[in-house]
């Protein structure tokens, strides 16, 4: 139909901790949703999925991104902007980006994830 119904799907390392809310009929959803959690000191990445919600069959995946534990250390005021989805499966071809802002906070390991938009 040219469209999707978007959602994200925060997870760290491979637990997931956040599902934003699902934004029907779109192909640039605006979801502007901020979230805390806590993090275990021993995390090594965060990964954010762009997933299609299908009510006749499962979601698809429409692509995600990594922050890897070394590159939240490199901003340490936080990662803010656009990011290139990635593919999940590799015989997939993905377009499209995701603006976020993630930051790390303080000694208690707190995250800060906004996820604003895609496109």
């Amino acid at each position: 139909t040219g469209s999707s119904d978007p959602y994200c799907i925060v997870k760290v390392d491979d637990e997931a901790i956040i599902r934003t809310a699902t934004v029907w009929k779109t192909l640039s959803p605006f979801w502007g949703e901020e979230y805390e959690v806590q993090l275990q000191p021993t995390f090594h990445s965060i990964s954010i999925y762009v997933m299609d919600e299908d009510a006749l069959s499962r979601d698809d995946v429409i692509g995600k991104v990594c922050i890897t534990r070394d590159v939240l250390a490199e901003h340490p005021k936080g990662y803010s902007g656009w990011m290139s989805l990635s593919e999940v499966d590799p015989d997939e071809e993905v377009q499209g980006e995701i603006h976020l802002r993630v930051e790390v906070l303080g000694s208690q390991r707190l995250l800060r994830c906004t996820v604003l938009e895609a496109r």
